[in-house]
């Protein structure tokens, strides 16, 4: 690795830091928001919001919005499970605790390798579907399903971390003509009618807000756009191996918050399980990053 490289991947390492403290804080905000306002709302609101934004960098960039590549194939496939994704997690984060929603989401990695595997055909290793065997198990200890003590609420996430899956494996057969925020604006605007149907499905109606949580939801807002913009920066200036793994620092930042600010306080289950999900995490990141340098080697060999 040359010293600029390494320097980029210094430099990306911080970027994918900084971006999961401003999403373990737009947890926080919308966690606020959800408990007092419609879960739906929410959504509608942010999505909404979100969209505006990303409609204009795309515009700025000349990526068309409205398009018909949005309402059909891997893009409308990704923007429902954008959707689907966020209505789960908002009605998480309203009934279920910060910490043990934000260590079952450090699956989501684990889940998307099992589904490159299975839909993508994408090589996996025996030692791979090991450490996504061993992050189900950690899934299960945060659960705790044969505890007196079991939150379904938990579940939530579970079938919001599949979901996400969807998400992400649809990204990553995305057309390459398609622009980031043509993809964002996209991913937003369809909060709006997610948040809608959600709302609906409860039984809930506009609450307005008051001066005090619209703050609130402006800071999400605000978090997430930069949490965003982080996320990708880092991902184009380092190398994808050395800064995913970074990701699992959200965890940390969304313990630190919810017991700062929430008063929560993670049973041992939930540590030692988020332990074993991340720890999972990891050694997949280490086995990707080790069959890649090993087919580079033989590339460059041949």
């Amino acid at each position: 690795m040359t010293a600029a490289s390494a320097t980029e991947n210094s430099r990306a390492a911080l970027l994918m830091t900084g971006s999961m403290a401003f999403f373990a804080v737009e947890d926080l905000f919308l966690k606020r928001a959800a408990e007092v306002l419609p879960p739906g709302q929410v959504l509608a609101l942010t999505g909404a919001a979100g969209a505006v934004v990303f409609w204009a960098l795309a515009a700025r960039r000349g990526q068309r919005v409205l398009s018909r590549d949005a309402l059909r194939g891997i893009p409308l496939l990704r923007t429902l499970g954008e959707a689907g994704a966020a209505m789960l997690y908002i009605v998480a984060l309203a009934l279920a605790p910060l910490s043990m929603t934000s260590a079952l989401l450090q699956a989501s990695p684990l889940v998307v390798v099992a589904g490159a595997a299975i839909v993508l055909g994408e090589k996996v290793g025996w030692r791979r579907w090991g450490s996504i065997a061993a992050g189900f198990v950690g899934v299960m200890v945060i659960l705790g399903p044969w505890d007196a003590a079991f939150d379904p609420t938990g579940l939530l996430t579970v079938a919001c971390v599949l979901v996400l899956a969807v998400r992400d494996l649809s990204t990553r057969v995305m057309p390459a003509r398609i622009g980031t925020f043509q993809v964002a604006a996209w991913a937003y605007l369809g909060l709006v009618p997610a948040g809608a149907l959600l709302m609906a499905v409860m039984g809930q109606t506009f609450v307005m807000p008051t001066p005090a949580q619209w703050l609130g939801l402006g800071g999400a807002l605000v978090t997430g756009l930069f949490g965003y913009y982080a996320v990708v920066a880092a991902m184009r200036l380092g190398e994808v191996s050395v800064v995913a793994p970074f990701r699992y620092t959200r965890l940390v930042f969304a313990i630190v918050l919810a017991m700062i600010f929430l008063g929560e306080r993670p049973g041992l289950s939930t540590l030692i399980g988020a332990g074993i999900v991340v720890g999972s995490g990891l050694y997949a990141f280490a086995r990707a990053r080790a069959c890649n340098r090993r087919l580079s080697l033989t590339a460059n060999e041949g």
